[in-house]
C-alpha cells in the first residue's frame, strides 16, 4: 500500500521506481539518497541496494487497493523519466494511474525534455486525464528549459516545484502552468534560501495568478524555519476540476485545497 507521508502538498506516496542519479545541483543534498543509503546491505530491507536505480514491478498495482480517493505523489525516492527505465515500465505506471482514476497524482522530474516527449506520444491522439499531474524541479535559472519542456507536455495540471530553492529563478514563464511549490532545502548541508528568491517567485505567481504553495524556509529540519512568507502562510491548490473540490476537503473550509487559488 502507498506510505503515508509529511509532505505538505501532498497525502501519499507511491514508489514504482526506487534510486536515481545527480544530475543538477539541486541534487547535490538529496534527500532521498540519504534516506536511502542508511540501509544499504540490511537484507530485506526495501533499500537494500541504497538508492541504485530499482523498479518494483510488485507495486504497480498499489493504488488500486487502495479505495479512499488520495493525492499521492508518485516516484518520491525516484525519478520516472531516467532513461535506464524503458518506456514499456513508464506505460505500466501511467496505466495503473489511468485505471485507478479516484486518486490524484502528482508526477514530479528533472529529466523533462523524456517526459514530454513520453507523454507526446503517449497522448497523441487523446486528452491527458485531469487526475495526472506532471511537474518539474526548478533550483535556480538553470531551470529555464525544464519550464519550458512541461509547458510543451499535454499534462491536465502542470506544476512546478521550486525546491530546493538555491539561486534566483529569473523570469518565469507561467503561461499554461496551474501550480508552484516553493521550498527551502533541509538536511545537515542546507544551503540557505534567500527571501528576496522567494518573493520574487511569489510576486511572479500573483502577477500570473498562479496558486502557490510555500512549503518550507528549510534548515538542519524541514520544520527549522517553519513556512511563513511575509507573515502569511500560502498554501494554494489548483483546481483539479473546476466543478469538484479536492478528494478529501470541502470547498467551504478555511484554505480548501482544491479551490483556494492565488489572490
Amino acid at each position: 500500500m502507498a506510505t503515508a507521508t509529511a509532505i505538505e502538498w501532498t497525502d501519499a506516496t507511491w514508489n514504482p521506481v526506487t534510486g536515481c542519479t545527480k544530475i543538477t545541483a539541486g541534487c547535490d543534498n538529496c534527500y532521498a539518497e540519504r534516506f536511502a543509503e542508511r540501509w544499504r546491505g540490511v537484507p530485506g530491507h526495501p533499500f537494500e541496494r541504497g538508492f541504485e536505480l530499482t523498479l518494483k514491478p510488485e507495486r504497480l498495482g498499489q493504488p488500486s487497493n487502495w479505495r479512499r480517493p488520495k493525492m499521492i505523489f508518485v516516484n518520491s525516492m525516484s525519478d520516472l523519466f531516467q532513461k535506464e527505465i524503458s518506456w514499456s515500465f513508464v506505460d505500466d505506471v501511467f496505466d495503473t494511474m489511468e485505471v485507478a482514476d479516484w486518486h490524484i497524482y502528482q508526477v514530479l522530474t528533472k529529466r523533462s525534455s523524456l517526459m514530454r516527449d513520453y507523454l507526446r506520444q503517449r497522448y497523441a491522439s487523446r486528452p491527458p486525464p485531469a487526475h495526472i499531474w506532471i511537474g518539474v524541479s526548478v533550483e535556480d535559472a538553470t531551470g529555464a528549459a525544464r519550464v519550458r519542456h512541461l509547458r510543451q507536455a499535454p499534462a491536465g495540471i502542470r506544476f512546478l516545484s521550486v525546491e530546493p530553492l538555491i539561486g534566483a529563478v529569473g523570469p518565469l514563464n507561467l503561461d499554461g502552468i496551474h501550480w508552484v511549490i516553493v521550498g527551502g532545502e533541509s538536511g545537515p548541508r542546507a544551503r540557505p534560501m534567500l527571501v528576496d528568491w522567494a518573493r520574487d517567485v511569489r510576486d511572479q505567481c500573483r502577477a500570473a495568478k498562479v496558486p502557490l504553495f510555500f512549503k518550507q524556509w528549510g534548515g538542519l529540519r524541514p520544520k527549522s524555519g517553519g513556512r511563513m512568507l511575509d507573515g502569511r502562510e500560502w498554501s494554494q491548490w489548483p483546481r483539479a476540476n473546476p466543478n469538484e473540490p479536492r478528494p478529501d476537503q470541502g470547498a467551504g473550509n478555511d484554505g480548501a485545497k482544491a479551490d483556494n487559488l492565488a489572490a
